[in-house]
């Protein structure tokens, strides 16, 4: 298992209202390079750990969502500041076809923003699209054609970013969709992609202690997310767990 390492903010740049990208250059070499969809460990020391989809490489990148206590105080971090991560960890994305479509969610776009890059890298033509409720909450775009999309119209199509896939489905063909976000915008994704004949991959979320299999907490039915994830295929739509529940701190089920 990876140990910690400390890591200092060498970059420090606001995305949207609530959104900050951290480059990060750790002081002791990693394991691996991380590849999109796999995560780190964050620790502030005293104060909690979380885990934290790749969103680069070279110099590593994490995108925080200022939400909660410890996202809050992580997106403040300076340059100079420093943090402690492990890993990388996971099942991350794996790339296939010669035509994909990336679609993601608020800062779910994050590391679907690295997948573009490695598609770039290999040749693959991808298209993206990035939604949020509005536009000063959208990310910026891809290295690729960026659809955005916003509830309110403020930017890009008004509607969701099923909608704009759906209206991509009927002009073009893809031969897998890639998707982070909210799960249930997730799941009706991965229905959509079957639909058109389209392999899909979605990238969970769920509340991680250890992130190595462990503890248990990340559990989707019998999945553990940190450990047989957090990339799946189209087969999580028939686990029990998916867009229905998740588990909380302190490892009750509840509702999503």
């Amino acid at each position: 298992m990876p140990l910690p390492t400390r890591a200092k903010i060498t970059a420090s740049a606001k995305e949207n209202d609530i959104v900050t990208t951290l480059q990060l250059e750790p002081e002791a070499a990693l394991p691996s390079s991380p590849y999109p969809g796999q995560f780190f460990m964050l620790w502030l020391p005293g104060f909690d750990e979380k885990p934290y989809s790749a969103a680069g490489v070279s110099p590593i990148s994490i995108s925080v969502g200022a939400r909660g206590p410890f996202s809050k105080r992580l997106a403040g971090l300076k340059k100079g500041d420093s943090l402690w991560l492990r890993g990388p960890y996971g099942k991350g994305f794996e790339l296939k076809g010669k035509r994909i479509l990336l679609i993601g969610g608020g800062y779910g776009f994050a590391p679907l923003r690295f997948l573009a890059s490695e598609a770039k890298k290999k040749g693959i033509s991808a298209t993206a699209i990035c939604g949020a409720r509005s536009a000063s909450l959208l990310m910026k775009p891809a290295a690729c054609k960026t659809v955005f999309t916003t509830d309110d119209g403020s930017q890009g199509m008004k509607g969701n970013v099923l909608a704009a896939a759906e209206e991509l489905f009927k002009k073009e063909k893809f031969d897998a969709v890639y998707t982070c976000g909210p799960e249930r915008m997730m799941g009706s994704v991965a229905r959509l992609a079957k639909e058109n004949g389209a392999d899909c991959r979605l990238l969970l979320e769920r509340y991680m202690k250890c992130g190595i299999g462990v503890c248990g907490h990340c559990c989707c039915g019998e999945k553990l997310v940190c450990f047989d994830g957090p990339c799946f295929g189209p087969e999580i739509l028939e686990n029990p767990d998916f867009e229905k529940f998740r588990r909380d701190k302190c490892g009750k089920r509840v509702p999503l």
